[in-house]
């Protein structure tokens, strides 16, 4: 059962809604900023044991504490902000995933100095199996499982099966052009 036909049932309205703005506006469709990109991916890594829907539910709570996901602001955490962020309510307070952030924000940093842009990195590396863009990240950042990996590259466009061929948004994901069709 699919992500896009799961929503439709989902009660109450409010639950529907959140699920529902995600999917139809967010879900599969390439992402060109690399603050974004990378804000999905502290998404993605949060969301590790955890619901999606808690995630959700969670976004802005993310985006305040983690400066709009400014990665230049993120890599520059002192354990000052480690602290802030482990007492933040509005977020997932684990330390694990909180050191993940601010350590792959500096690697970002890193890739944009050699490739010009965190996007530019993925790029690069297109195509890849789930398997072997697993291994590379895994050897590139922090706290990032096969199922994290899987979800961050599908629901930035660059792995095929965010939503369902018969669904109407993975026909509007097709006019942006994702990276799985260029394979």
């Amino acid at each position: 059962m699919s992500y896009c036909s799961v929503i439709e049932r989902m009660q109450p309205e409010s639950r529907k809604e959140l699920h529902k703005n995600y999917h139809d506006n967010h879900y599969g469709f390439p992402i060109h900023d690399d603050n974004e990109l990378f804000g999905r991916l502290i998404m993605e890594i949060n969301q590790a044991g955890l619901s999606w829907e808690t995630i959700l539910k969670k976004e802005e709570g993310f985006r305040k504490a983690y400066d709009n996901f400014n990665i230049q602001k993120v890599a520059a955490y002192t354990e000052e902000d480690r602290e802030r962020l482990l007492n933040d309510t509005g977020i997932i307070r684990n330390k694990l995933k909180v050191n993940a952030a601010i350590e792959n924000a500096k690697t970002i940093i890193e890739l944009q100095k050699e490739f010009g842009s965190f996007e530019k990195w993925l790029e690069h590396h297109h195509p890849k199996n789930l398997q072997e863009w697993m291994k590379l990240f895994k050897k590139t950042f922090k706290f990032t499982g096969g199922e994290i990996v899987n979800e961050f590259l599908m629901s930035i466009g660059f792995l095929k099966g965010a939503h369902a061929e018969d669904c109407v948004v993975n026909e509007e994901i097709l006019k942006y052009d994702p990276m799985w069709k260029k394979e």
